[in-house]
């Protein structure tokens, strides 16, 4: 099966999309205590460990404090613009963040370039992939892309999220019983309340309960961020840009797609890919190295943890792009609040959340006959986690299942 006609072939034009003000006369009947729930569950995974990935960067690299603050700023304070945006215009949960693996590329690359430096790689990799956004080649791409290969690579990048519910349970068992009943057992109790409400506020009972919580010694300071205007180094750019643009289309919007593909939205592709050129444009004016439509969040908000009425879930990536930008503006008050939550709550109910989504990637990778080789390497590879030369896993997953799909099953791309 064939991505082509599950996306927005012309999509390379903002005017293509629904008009933003309707979608904010629609937003109120589409906020409800599911969307809302999912919209903040992605907020707290996204402003939890990632944010913490981004700190460490910023301390191997030798950045300042105000160097570290004005990052964190621009890629939650754009990111969740481009929520916003985009979950307004299109009516559709395309939630925007950053590439978690580009921050796990920089902890050691700043090691080997100022922050000025880094700075003017993140505008280029922005140039590129605004480029390749107007140009149109991605969306011919994912409409040739066939779609078992592309929900498969969904499965095996999302499947951690998955066992993170267990492996984080593992780590504190009382929270971990506390937010699986919470999840599975609440909502019979009362349908008023969402499973994933459920789990995360049994959770953080349990946790405050048992003294887990550690927001009485956090240190609370406001400081603004500021500009850092880039450097251009032909080094960087090799070094910075070129992976980066690669993670950003190969592994950010390969996910998003895919997921929006599995819950049957019309994905605009090529909108997406601009406004996440434009994205990475302005956070590097800031140190952010991108700012760009993310996979797992857009997961969270597109599932049907987020509500069965698929027309009302861009609610929750409003609610979560409205968390992320509040997040940014005040990036350095709202850190002493996330170092007080435990790593495996957030764990738990992530994973928890992504349960539906891993379902369908499962069912439309697989169900199928066709492509079934390619289908499954690109499981295995995306799983794997494997990074050659600093790109990640779903980028090598998406070209080794077509590479072998190609090679052993080309009558599936001729009998499409």
């Amino acid at each position: 099966m064939s991505v082509e006609n599950k996306i927005a072939v012309k999509e390379s034009r903002f005017e293509k999309g629904s008009n933003i003000v309707q979608g904010l006369k629609d937003l109120p009947k589409s906020l409800n205590s599911k969307t809302i729930t999912a919209g903040v569950v992605a907020a707290i995974f996204g402003c939890t460990g990632p944010a913490l990935l981004v700190i460490k960067a910023a301390t191997d690299g030798g950045l300042t404090q105000v160097q570290a603050i004005s990052w964190l700023f621009s890629i939650y304070f754009f990111g969740g613009l481009i929520s916003i945006f985009m979950a307004l215009k299109y009516k559709m949960p395309i939630n925007g963040a950053y590439s978690i693996p580009a921050a796990a590329m920089m902890i050691g690359a700043l090691q080997n370039f100022t922050v000025y430096e880094a700075a003017g790689a993140y505008f280029v990799s922005g140039v590129l992939v605004l480029i390749l956004g107007f140009s149109g080649l991605i969306g011919k791409f994912m409409k040739w892309m066939p779609l078992p290969i592309v929900m498969s690579m969904i499965a095996g990048a999302l499947i951690r999220f998955g066992t993170g519910i267990i492996t984080s349970a593992q780590q504190v068992p009382l929270m971990g019983i506390a937010a699986l009943f919470g999840f599975l057992v609440l909502p019979k109790i009362s349908k008023k309340i969402p499973p994933v409400l459920g789990a995360l506020l049994l959770g953080i009972i349990t946790v405050s309960l048992t003294g887990g919580l550690t927001w009485n010694t956090a240190e609370f300071k406001f400081i603004a961020p500021q500009l850092i205007m880039p450097q251009f180094s032909l080094d960087a750019i090799i070094s910075i840009a070129i992976p980066l643009t690669i993670l950003v289309i190969g592994a950010e919007n390969a996910q998003a797609t895919g997921v929006l593909l599995s819950q049957n939205y019309k994905a605009p592709v090529n909108a997406m890919t601009i406004i996440s050129g434009i994205g990475g444009m302005l956070a590097s004016l800031f140190g952010g190295h991108n700012a760009n439509i993310a996979g797992p969040m857009t997961a969270i908000c597109a599932s049907e943890e987020a509500g069965d009425d698929k027309e009302a879930r861009y609610a929750a990536t409003v609610v979560n792009g409205v968390i992320f930008s509040a997040f940014g503006l005040v990036a350095s008050l709202a850190l002493a609040f996330v170092k007080g939550l435990p790593k495996a709550l957030i764990g738990i109910v992530a994973g928890l959340a992504m349960i539906n989504v891993l379902y369908s990637a499962f069912n439309e990778g697989f169900a199928t006959k066709k492509f079934k080789f390619g289908s499954f390497f690109a499981l295995i590879i995306a799983m794997s986690g494997i990074t050659l030369f600093k790109i990640s896993a779903p980028f090598w997953a998406l070209l080794g299942g077509v590479v072998v799909s190609y090679l052993t099953e080309p009558n599936d791309f001729k009998n499409r």
